[in-house]
């Protein structure tokens, strides 16, 4: 084949090694515009795990790179006059001029042919040129000229950074961060070579505006740096190499991201896009360079799979599009994690978390490290904090056996209320109420999961009232709470608990508004009734689907009558004995028919802004907790993001959730979704948890999190990072009733009381979690050891 590479980076340069390698008789050429053995930039980042992938593929240059890069393991935090340091982490730091150079050596060595000082315009000026890869870089003209067969999403964000040097050394890849009169600027440091560091300063646009760096020149903002971070730089200066750049030179990192990354082009040659052309990863985890040398990995590794010939280029490129879209997405969405943290951390977590927890935060901040995976990389640091943080709790947890408590597992304390530990059941409709009426179900499902280990189990939504014309249950097997029957069954439920366990038991009231009168959920859910259906309300007459009923909207009249019955079903619930009451505002149901601007189309004082959009179900809230003893923690369920155009996003999910706080409401339940029909959620694990996290550490209230939270792992992580205070789980308690007993096991954590009846069961479970843990440990050693390539001395010596 005729394969030619735009752009001398490391994508375009690695490829033609690799290939040229497998198959000499390839001509390739390597089109660069820069000088032979010139480049701009100070120091890149890979992982251990690239590097030990280059070593399979071309250790010739592993070997070069080896020689020439710095290794730590170490990072190093300084915040607030203290210095943290973790282990085990595994970086490469390299110098970008020197890995270029070692790969422009090792292609001439392989015989690829290297054109330096051109400028490509087009690659149609290669019209014999069977494969193209345009890896030109982040402001590629290949992908310009045909962006609409590509279709880039590009996207700039707002921070600012400026990229510098020193000649300062340091031993573990570190950040700084300093706060000034306008805000908090931070650090990325990590040597390169044996006199040079790399030193990115980065703040947000509205700080760096307000110091007037937009105005100051490159020196000016070098001058600025050196002195903001003085008392670490000790009298080194800062080095710029960009100095090509006119004006400023500070930058917006841009997201780029394809639709399509290859195509067949006019003249017969298909051109597909390769590293920061086709995809941007922010330094903020260091992945750009990983994601370029892992994408000629793979493209080779498919020609050599696939076959070489020019026939075949079609089919190879478009299973490299499949797979190597997929796990650059991965990587990029771990990196736009990272970015954002470093975004909002100056909001968010430099004034409200103390060091220790902003380092896990830290850590963490990509959610591709967990808990348990910090433990891999550094026990000791984990075990430290863990207890730290178990110190901090408002009851302390104390030890068990001198081992840490997870933090899932530590004591939380709202009002009056002390729950055992951070793990909620949540709300999950049964379907199987008579007339309202909770039965034997009911007691079984409920009564199961509290002696599961669970600290709080929560009751599904409850209405308050079946009244005619009113009715706000979800379909005819929900629950209503509105007459001495209802309560007398709850209470029934609330003993059980209180007798049989030391779990405390909430419950979820909230009216179906636009979404009642609906099938069993395994029927269909959402879905009109066959027949018998009641009249809905909702705060304007906005059906939740086509085929469902248009609601009618409330009339003042209306507002006042429903509630009354949530301050009567109030009162109820505090004679059945309920120790904790939650709001439902979430998921399209009465209240959040008000709250989102998707269903609210009122041009009274209940519409238009998102304070007119609250009135109603703040006055529900504000006569609820006038009614519920002041020693009980009321919280508010709400979807934080309509996932739908023109639909309530996380920022207004903050404003939300700070007007119930100046209502008095003690913790916000953070959903997301379900308000209408078009909503288009993106899952994940733990999706919704950074709605949470941004409402706790920007409003200041509590947060509970839920949605694809299934693993102690998971909980571990969020409770840790202070991202929220509660976990709730939701299907994993479907399947499993004893789900916290099951995960502690798994940590082989005692600080969890299991009901006496079961103990026989717990000791004989730890025993055989820890020995399959040890028969993996024995078979992961035993694999390693397998895989350990051997050196045999003659190829040693040679």
């Amino acid at each position: 084949m005729k394969i030619i590479c735009i752009g001398g980076g490391p994508a375009g340069l690695y490829f033609a090694l690799l290939m040229k390698q497998h198959n000499p008789a390839h001509d390739i050429t390597v089109i660069e515009r820069n000088k032979p053995y010139d480049t701009f930039g100070w120091g890149v980042v890979f992982s251990d795990a690239t590097m030990d992938n280059m070593r399979l593929w071309d250790p010739v240059t592993a070997d070069e790179i080896q020689q020439a890069f710095n290794h730590w393991d170490d990072i190093e935090l300084h915040f607030k006059g203290e210095v943290i340091r973790s282990g085990g982490h595994g970086f490469v730091g390299i110098g970008r001029k020197k890995l270029l150079n070692i790969l422009q050596a090792r292609c001439e060595q392989l015989g690829v042919k290297l054109v330096f000082e051109t400028e490509v315009d087009s690659d149609l000026e290669f019209p014999d040129a069977d494969l193209i890869i345009a890896s030109d870089g982040i402001n590629s003209k290949i992908r310009t000229r045909y962006e609409d067969v590509f279709q880039p999403e590009l996207v700039v964000r707002p921070n600012r950074y400026i990229w510098l040097g020193t000649h300062k050394l340091y031993d573990a890849f570190t950040f700084l961060f300093e706060k000034t009169e306008h805000g908090w600027f931070q650090a990325h440091i990590y040597k390169f070579d044996e006199n040079t560091t790399t030193f990115i300063v980065e703040c947000p646009e509205h700080v760096w505006l307000a110091h007037g760096l937009d105005k100051a020149t490159q020196d000016e903002s070098i001058a600025f740096c050196e002195k903001l971070f003085a008392s670490n730089l000790q009298g080194a200066r800062l080095l710029s190499n960009a100095r090509h750049l006119r004006g400023s030179a500070w930058l917006n990192f841009t997201r780029v991201k394809c639709a399509q990354w290859w195509l067949k082009n006019a003249q017969g040659s298909h051109v597909v896009l390769m590293g920061d052309a086709v995809h941007t990863a922010h330094f903020a985890i260091g992945s750009g360079t990983k994601l370029a040398i892992e994408d000629a990995i793979e493209l080779t590794r498919l020609f050599q799979e696939m076959g070489d010939a020019p026939e075949t280029i079609g089919e190879v490129l478009t299973r490299y599009q499949e797979l190597r879209s997929v796990e650059a997405l991965r990587l990029q969405n771990a990196a736009w994690n990272a970015m954002e943290w470093f975004e909002v951390c100056g909001e968010r977590y430099c004034d409200t978390l103390e060091p220790p927890q902003f380092m896990y935060s830290m850590l963490t901040r990509s959610q591709r490290i967990s808990h348990e995976n910090l433990r891999l990389r550094d026990a000791g640091w984990l075990e430290g904090y863990e207890r730290w943080l178990a110190d901090r709790t408002p009851v302390p947890a104390g030890t068990a056996d001198a081992v840490p408590v997870p933090p899932m597992l530590t004591p939380y304390r709202v009002r009056g209320l002390t729950l055992k530990n951070r793990i909620v059941v949540s709300p999950m409709a049964q379907y199987k109420a008579v007339d309202g009426v909770v039965g034997d179900w009911h007691l079984m499902h409920l009564g199961a999961r509290a002696v599961g280990g669970a600290a709080l189990v929560m009751v599904e939504m409850t209405s308050p009232t079946m009244a005619k014309g009113y009715d706000g249950r979800i379909t005819p097997g929900c629950p209503a709470l509105e007459n001495d029957a209802q309560q007398a069954a709850f209470k029934r439920i609330v003993d059980f608990v209180h007798t049989h366990s030391d779990a405390r038991i909430g419950l979820q009231l909230g009216h179906s508004g636009p979404k009642g009168s609906t099938q069993l959920g395994w029927e269909q859910i959402d879905e009109p009734l066959p027949a018998g259906n009641w009249p809905l309300a909702a705060a304007s007459a906005v059906p939740y689907g086509e085929q469902n009923q248009t609601p009618q909207a409330l009339t003042r009249a209306d507002m006042d009558t429903i509630r009354d019955a949530f301050v009567a079903a109030t009162r109820r619930a505090e004679a059945a004995g309920f120790d904790w009451l939650e709001l439902h505002c979430a998921h399209g149901y009465l209240l959040s028919s008000f709250i989102s601007p998707l269903t609210n189309r009122r041009d009274d004082e209940y519409g238009g802004s998102v304070e007119n959009r609250c009135r109603y179900p703040l006055e529900v809230f504000a006569a609820m907790r006038a009614a519920w003893p002041e020693r009980k923690p009321m919280s508010v369920r709400i979807s934080a993001h309509d996932w739908a155009p023109g639909g309530n996003t996380p920022a207004d999910a903050l404003a939300i959730a700070r007007l119930f706080k100046a209502a008095g409401c003690d913790m916000i339940d953070v959903s997301s979704g379900q308000t209408t029909r078009e909503a288009r959620p993106i899952y994940g694990r733990m999706y919704q948890t950074p709605f949470a996290d941004r409402i706790r550490n920007e409003g200041g209230i509590a947060t509970m999190a839920v949605g694809a939270i299934s693993e102690a792992d998971h909980a571990n992580s969020i409770i840790a990072a202070g991202r929220a205070d509660l976990c709730a789980i939701g299907r994993p308690h479907l399947a499993d009733p004893a789900w916290t007993l099951h995960e502690a096991a798994k940590l082989q954590s005692q600080a969890v009381s299991w009901p006496l009846p079961y103990l026989n069961g717990r000791d004989q479970l730890y025993r055989e979690v820890g020995r399959q843990q040890a028969q993996q440990a024995d078979a992961l050693a035993h694999a390693q050891i397998q895989a350990a390539p051997s050196v045999e001395p003659q190829a040693a010596a040679s």
